[in-house]
């Protein structure tokens, strides 16, 4: 995959956290712990994160982390949250800032190869990536394999700032409602392709 591939990454959040997020920016697991927020993040995965460290780099906690593809296994698992989440854009420009690391799936996975961006996104294969479906009823263990590869990241050190947050997309009109009642200047727009 090309740097040219990648129209723009995202972050998925809860509604209520907006605000809060276009003040202090996406911030990483560690900065985030110090400030009231809601999480969609599954508690089992946060353990395996924890303590991994990126070989030559910090511990994965301390970055910020963005998907290559939004339509992946967790928003999937967010499912029933429709009413109350949205996925954040965030410029590519983002991956010119010094110490970006792509992670060519999901990064608590055992398999998972860290890299710099150019020599990381060259690992992604494209069409897994942007598939919609990543089930093999036939090969079990390519399932998951393909599922840990949908949730290919992006990782930033800290936080990233809030000029790289562009839009926001969210699945009906009810989180629509949600998020406009916030009255941010950012623009946001229902996009229920995207959504399970």
């Amino acid at each position: 995959m090309n740097r040219e591939d990648i129209a723009e990454l995202y972050f998925i959040a809860p509604i209520d956290n907006v605000s809060s997020i276009l003040g202090h920016g996406i911030l990483c697991h560690k900065l985030a712990e110090r400030i009231n927020h809601h999480s969609v993040a599954m508690q089992e995965i946060q353990e395996r994160r924890e303590n991994k460290k990126i070989p030559g780099a910090r511990r994965l906690h301390e970055y910020a982390n963005l998907y290559l593809d939004a339509h992946n296994p967790m928003l999937s698992k967010c499912r029933s949250r429709n009413d109350e989440i949205c996925i954040l854009q965030v410029d590519t420009n983002i991956l010119d800032l010094p110490g970006v690391i792509i992670a060519d799936q999901n990064a608590a996975s055992k398999l998972v190869r860290f890299s710099p961006v150019a020599e990381g996104l060259e690992r992604i294969d494209m069409d897994r990536l942007f598939a919609r479906y990543w089930t093999h009823p036939q090969d079990y263990f390519d399932e998951i394999r393909h599922k840990s590869e949908k949730c290919a990241e992006v990782l930033v050190p800290n936080r990233v700032a809030v000029q790289f947050i562009i839009g926001a997309y969210v699945a009906n009109e009810t989180a629509l409602s949600r998020f406009q009642q916030l009255n941010l200047a950012l623009p946001v727009s229902i996009r229920s392709d995207i959504f399970f």
